[in-house]
Parts: structure tokens; C-alpha cells; sequence
């Protein structure tokens, strides 16, 4: 078991498919989790806030849109706007961006966990879900060079196959989970950072 000192944090990504996932696992984690979750989906630029409310009504952590400066504290889990990148500062806030897409997408998976990386590095635990592009692929690579724990959904459970599966080519030492298998790996994220 690791023991953890600093401040943790994990980083959810996913896409098409990875809605029921989170779903299904948001009512299974721990209320009084210790680390703060940030979840980057792929959504439509016209998603309104119905998704922090069908969320939180499935969690029992506190959800919240990000927005910029937010502190990141334990307890809360934040979802990225849509048509944003979201960065993570080395101060523990959150900044959003616009800049241009990556991987013909805004939020970037990739974005969000490289900057993650640099400013958590070893109490990283990130987790990439069922999509249909490569993002998070690199963004996960980057994590796990500067020691971040790294896992992905195992493909074959995915509803769309491509986004896992391209991480694990790219990351083949990452941890593999079914869906039964996430809520675990999130409530024992919190275990690890002594919290």
C-alpha cells in the first residue's frame, strides 16, 4: 500500500460510452473520499447543466462544473465545461482554456492530464473510459513517466472499444478494469493518499 502525504487527485476521461460507466460507478464511491475527482468528457458545445444534476443525483460527493480558480479540494468532484480545456495549476486551482482542439477535441483529455501530471506527478491516479478517439492515449503515457498510476476500461467492456484500446497499445503496463472493477480502483485511490 502506498502512503501519500501531498495532496492527491484523480482524472477520469472518456467519450462516447463513458456516460453509463460513470453512472453506474458515481453511487459506489466512498462519501467521505478524500481525493478530489476531475472528469473530462467529450460533450456537445450546447450541453447545458443537466449533466451536473444527473451527476450529483447519482453521487455522493459534491459535484460542481469547473470553473477558473477553483480551488481543488477533497470531497468535490468537478466536471469539465464543455468547449473548454480545463489545466490544472501547479498551485492546486483550475484554469479553463480555449485554445484551439486537440485531437479534434476541446475539453482534451490529453490537456487535462499532462498539465494534471506536472502538478501532482507520484498522487496522480488517472483513469481513461469507452470512447471513440485516441485522446488520453498520450496524456496517459505523460502521467505515467512522471509516476502516476495509471488504468484504463478494458476495451472489451467499453460500448465504444477504440479510445481504451488505443491507450493500452500506447500504455501497455496500465492497470485494466471492467466496469465492476472501477469503483474499487477509485475508493482505493483515496486509501493511497493516506486520506
Amino acid at each position: 500500500m502506498i502512503t501519500r502525504s501531498e495532496p492527491a487527485l484523480m482524472v477520469i476521461g472518456g467519450s462516447a460510452g463513458s456516460l453509463d460507466v460513470l453512472m453506474s460507478v458515481l453511487p459506489l464511491i466512498r462519501k467521505d473520499l478524500q481525493v478530489p475527482i476531475i472528469i473530462v468528457v467529450h460533450r456537445k458545445n450546447n450541453a447545458d447543466s443537466s449533466l451536473i444534476q444527473l451527476l450529483s443525483a447519482k453521487s455522493r460527493l459534491k459535484v460542481k462544473e469547473a470553473d477558473d480558480k477553483d480551488d481543488i479540494l477533497p470531497g468535490w468532484i468537478y466536471i469539465c465545461p464543455a468547449d473548454y480545456h480545463l489545466l490544472i495549476e501547479t498551485d492546486h486551482t483550475l484554469s479553463l482554456d480555449v485554445s484551439e482542439k486537440v485531437n479534434y477535441s476541446r475539453p482534451s483529455i490529453d490537456i487535462t492530464l499532462q498539465t494534471a501530471a506536472e502538478a501532482y506527478g507520484t498522487a496522480l491516479t488517472c483513469l481513461l473510459l469507452s470512447g471513440a478517439s485516441t485522446d488520453g492515449a498520450e496524456g496517459l503515457e505523460f502521467a505515467g513517466k512522471k509516476g502516476a498510476v495509471i488504468a484504463v476500461q478494458d476495451p472489451s467492456s467499453a460500448e465504444v472499444s477504440y479510445m481504451p484500446q488505443k491507450a493500452i497499445e500506447r500504455n501497455p503496463t496500465a492497470h485494466i478494469l471492467k466496469p465492476g472493477e472501477i469503483a474499487a480502483f477509485i475508493n482505493s485511490a483515496g486509501e493511497q493518499s493516506g486520506g
